[in-house]
């Protein structure tokens, strides 16, 4: 491979080792968002179940190293470090093969996933209002701008410990359909029924949150399409680069 080659490869090799320094970055901020958000469905859950905060963890974990291993590639690609370019080529190799474990498992393990958010949800219906507001109030939140009541519907609120108990008909205010009267109500807690039914959403939040995966779908699969892309380019310029290194390495041995 000839001089030109090899700083094209070697510049190639460091674009694409910044660009996963970034994308480790970026891993580590949804780890993060995860772990402190209070505002979203993720709050409920990981409030209520050791699996969401054992993956915020783990994703925290990963763009750390993932930054790491970046500018480990960064600095073998500007300085031509073949144990470096090895190393890098190597834990690529690794994070991949992790990554399709992980997409297989989330596959085979989906049903036992929703499972698992349904009881997680439906103990958080049951028990509101409770003494954990964070979790209360991402759920208000979930229920008022997804615009559903409920995790599968609104007869989920009817197991809830508050309205079977209170001699007042009552129903949650978050779960209040905007475009039916009275207006104005408040953002959370219960709310005195004034008519003969409930003036509230009919979809549960299951099928909304669904609706916006499907709808996302393509985006979420062609980011991670678009990873594993440069992942594989990773690994094929760090083994070029390594390989360019050992002959210009050996050529310069001197020959007796």
């Amino acid at each position: 491979m000839g001089k030109g080659c090899i700083a094209a490869t070697k510049y190639f090799l460091f674009l694409f080792n910044l660009i996963f320094f970034i994308f480790g970055a970026t891993i580590m901020g949804f780890g993060l968002w995860i772990l402190l958000d209070n505002q979203s469905l993720i709050a409920v859950l990981q409030d209520s179940s050791m699996v969401l905060k054992v993956v915020s963890y783990i994703l925290i974990s990963v763009g750390s190293f993932s930054m790491l291993l970046g500018f480990l590639g960064c600095l073998g690609a500007i300085y031509e470090i073949r144990c470096l370019l090895g190393l890098y080529f190597t834990c690529l190799l690794l994070i991949l093969l992790a990554q399709v474990a992980a997409a297989i498992l989330i596959f085979f393990q989906r049903d036992w996933l929703r499972k698992e958010a349904n009881e997680i949800v439906s103990q958080v219906v049951v028990n509101y209002p409770g003494q954990n507001k964070t979790t209360e109030q991402a759920w208000d939140y979930l229920q008022r701008t997804m615009q559903c009541c409920g995790w599968n519907g609104r007869e989920d609120w009817e197991a809830n410990h508050m309205i079977k108990n209170n001699s007042l008909d009552l129903y949650p205010c978050s779960c209040h359909n905007a475009s039916l009267p009275p207006h104005n109500m408040a953002d959370s807690g219960f709310c005195q029924v004034t008519s003969n039914d409930w003036p509230v959403y009919d979809t549960g939040c299951l099928g909304n949150v669904e609706s916006w995966l499907f709808t996302n779908y393509g985006i979420i699969l062609g980011i991670c399409l678009g990873v594993a892309v440069i992942e594989l380019l990773g690994m094929i310029l760090s083994m070029g680069l390594c390989k360019s290194v050992h002959q210009e390495d050996y050529t310069k041995v001197p020959k007796y």
